[in-house]
């Protein structure tokens, strides 16, 4: 710093408003500063600055799993608001969901030095009267089921749901079935209760729930069971890839898609239009789900922080070839 402000001509105070960016200076001046800056090859040290402040201008993710769409996708979304922020994100991957792994996870974010965490994890898989936070961290959660404990911000899971189950009975379809994902998942458990009070209030009864575990080599599975019942004209899977394999499996067993069976999925991933046929499905907006939780912590780390609330994204029904009216009845 004592360089630069020789070459400018400034004093050394004048360099520190430069590069911390602070009012004060004439516009001249801060182009001389800027100039030595380049020449000398200046940059401003983050860990001092840091200490000087009391923030550090990073973000923490801890998530369980990267082999989900929605994880990953979501992770993408946070690490760009974040930089347009001015922030940087440090990943904490959790490899199993134990209370010993996410408390260690918890633990680092003191030796890593960040102002606030986002964790894309279900909550029922952590016990948070086991994590012991610094007092300066902010927390906001990917996941709807944390009551009043902490900021939220989450796709509209049952909202979306009951778009889908309406969609097939305003077709003609006399009830839906439902292939939901793991008992597990806070997510799938969100859609299937949906799916069901949505039929129980169109009037319908609710057909036996069949389960995978969102892949879908689960949905093959369950394909071939719901294949087999001739009274299912209507599917409602929980996501796209379980509507992969259910495809599949109707497919093999001569049971046509839309014209017998029409197949709502939940995603909306890349692939989906490619699928034979393109399915229809529930476009979740992981993009506006991660900027909302870089806005959401940075609203927290003021001095007046907001409080614990919950920010549902609406999901939009894309249309495409795997949905129609029931077929006919000899």
């Amino acid at each position: 710093m004592a360089d630069v402000a020789r070459l400018a001509g400034v004093s050394s105070q004048t360099v520190s408003r430069v590069s911390n960016g602070y009012a004060g200076v004439n516009e001249e001046t801060r182009r001389q500063v800027l100039a030595a800056m380049a020449e000398l090859g200046y940059r401003p040290n983050s860990a001092a600055r840091a200490l000087k402040r009391g923030e550090f201008r990073t973000i923490g993710v801890i998530t369980f799993t990267l082999s989900t769409t929605g994880n990953v996708r979501t992770l993408e979304a946070i690490a760009t608001s974040a930089a347009e922020e001015g922030y940087a994100v440090t990943l904490l991957p959790v490899a199993v969901p134990t209370t010993d792994e996410v408390r260690g996870a918890f633990s680092r974010l003191e030796e890593l030095a960040v102002d606030a965490v986002i964790v894309i994890m279900e909550v029922h898989l952590w016990d948070a009267t086991t994590v012991k936070l610094p007092p300066h961290v902010q927390v906001v959660v990917v996941d709807s089921d944390a009551g009043d404990h902490y900021t939220v911000v989450d796709t509209d899971q049952a909202g979306g749901t009951r778009t889908a189950v309406q969609y097939l009975l305003d077709l003609g379809h006399r009830t839906v079935w439902h292939l939901g994902g793991p008992e597990s998942s806070f997510a799938a458990q969100r859609r299937a209760d949906a799916w069901r009070a949505a039929l129980i209030e169109a009037g319908r009864t609710p057909p036996p729930l069949v389960r995978g575990d969102w892949s879908a080599e689960s949905g093959y599975r369950a394909g071939l069971e719901l294949a087999a019942r001739e009274e299912c004209t209507a599917v409602f899977a929980a996501n796209d890839q379980m509507a992969l394999g259910l495809l599949r499996a109707l497919h093999e067993r001569g049971r046509r898609v839309p014209e017998d069976v029409s197949v709502i999925g939940f995603d909306d991933i890349p692939e989906a239009g490619s699928f034979l046929p393109p399915l229809t499905t529930l476009h979740q907006d992981f993009a506006e789900v991660g900027r909302l939780c870089v806005q959401a912590v940075l609203r927290k780390m003021r001095p007046d922080g907001s409080e614990h609330g919950t920010t549902l994204v609406p999901t939009r029904l894309v249309l495409r070839d795997s949905v129609a009216p029931p077929p006919a009845e000899g």
